[in-house]
């Protein structure tokens, strides 16, 4: 009763699905891999590039400066930060890349993370401690299959110099705690990388609150906006100790043959060439995100995964593969019947968008688990209770003719 009450409350549906034009044609559950850009970002991204035809990309950059400025301050509004904390970087996983390697180990340091954590970032550990000696260490699950809050405090010594974990894994609906992650990392004054690609414009992230001394986000999952954009916050008390990987004249300045200077605020992080039409969309895309109320958002997705989930779960031969106690809007299972690439393959048929969690992505937890790829049907505000009915009416016709 309370999730129908929920879902057919004042939410603005209507004018969700009108400013997402797609939805006519398509069930989108797919949403944690790319979501389908809004109206007013559509509409920003096509008028920046059609300016750019028209008179050119530096004079078009020229007359929308004050414009390509607002997403500092709407990533600030955001994430509840400073202007001089946020970074336009053209991926999460650039982002992520540029902060960690900017973080000094030596031979014996170690690095914490989570069991789930993201494919692209265990590489990277590795290759640090390739490089420099470094022990990485997999903190280990709790009962309900997050990271043991109570295990990482076990863990912390002296050799600990980062933790850096997945907020919500790429191939589960699972919500690591954050801020109780945050609480341990503060109070031994050990850095927090939070990768926040699959939770920001999911769930309401603010940093004061998590923690955490570093964020990355995506453009193009649950903020709505373009490819190739993302975003990356560093607390300002520890730009300082971390010197970018990289530099260009626009992260640093060049006053003499042999000197530079490292700006002093988080676009040290930035390139001097950028994506210009898709940070100009990228900023009305945080605009518009902002303008549904976070909170809502995040309970409306809940409550339509909640829904999905309970179906599923009525599912013979579906077997759901979520795991901890807070559960988010990407719900991942495995049929009996099927492999996940043949019930992605049929639901396409049908006009349905999910994805497929495999290979290295979440290797650490999937190898544990015993799984080798799972089905990610990921909901967002646009979607409803109709598409989820639709969504499970096919997937059980699906598995009954196979």
């Amino acid at each position: 009763m309370l999730l129908n009450t929920f879902l057919n409350s004042s939410f603005d549906i209507k004018r969700a699905r009108e400013e997402t034009i797609a939805c006519n044609d398509i069930i989108h559950f797919n949403n944690a891999g790319s979501s389908l850009m809004p109206t007013p970002v559509s509409k920003a991204l096509h008028e920046y590039l059609n300016k750019e035809e028209l008179i050119g990309g530096y004079e078009t950059q020229d007359l929308y400066v004050e414009s390509l400025n607002n997403i500092y301050s709407s990533a600030a509004k955001l994430l509840n930060c400073r202007l001089d904390e946020i970074a336009f970087v053209e991926n999460a996983t650039r982002a992520w890349d540029m902060a960690f390697y900017s973080f000094k180990f030596n031979p014996g340091d170690k690095i914490l993370t989570t069991i789930a954590e993201y494919g692209s970032n265990v590489i990277a550990y590795l290759q640090q401690a390739k490089r420099f000696g470094v022990e990485v260490v997999f903190v280990p699950n709790d009962e309900f299959g997050q990271l043991d809050v109570s295990a990482l405090s076990n863990m912390i010594d002296d050799k600990v110099k980062l933790i850096s974990i997945t907020h919500i894994p790429t191939g589960g609906g699972l919500v690591n705690p954050a801020k109780t992650i945050g609480e341990i990392a503060n109070a031994a004054s050990i850095p927090y990388i939070l990768d926040a690609c699959q939770s920001v414009g999911h769930l309401h992230i603010d940093v004061q609150e998590i923690g955490c001394d570093v964020l990355c986000i995506t453009g193009r999952k649950y903020l709505r906006g373009p490819r190739g954009t993302g975003l990356l916050f560093v607390r300002k008390s520890l730009l300082d100790e971390l010197q970018p990987p990289m530099l260009d004249q626009h992260a640093a300045e060049l006053i003499s043959p042999t000197e530079y200077i490292i700006r002093s605020d988080s676009k040290r992080f930035e390139n001097w060439e950028q994506y210009c039409a898709g940070k100009y969309a990228l900023g009305v895309a945080i605009d518009y995100a902002l303008s549904w109320n976070l909170d809502e958002i995040q309970k409306r997705i809940y409550l339509l995964a909640d829904n999905l989930r309970l179906k599923l779960s009525q599912v013979d031969g579906v077997h759901l593969t979520d795991e901890g106690v807070e559960k988010c809007g990407i719900i991942t299972f495995t049929s009996d019947q099927l492999e996940p690439v043949a019930i992605k393959q049929a639901l396409s048929a049908h006009q349905i968008n999910v994805s497929i969690s495999s290979g290295s992505g979440n290797l650490v937890s999937f190898e544990k688990r015993g799984i080798k790829e799972v089905v990610r049907a990921s909901v967002h505000y646009f979607n409803t209770e109709q598409e989820i009915d639709r969504f499970v009416d096919v997937l059980m016709k699906t598995l009954i003719s196979c």
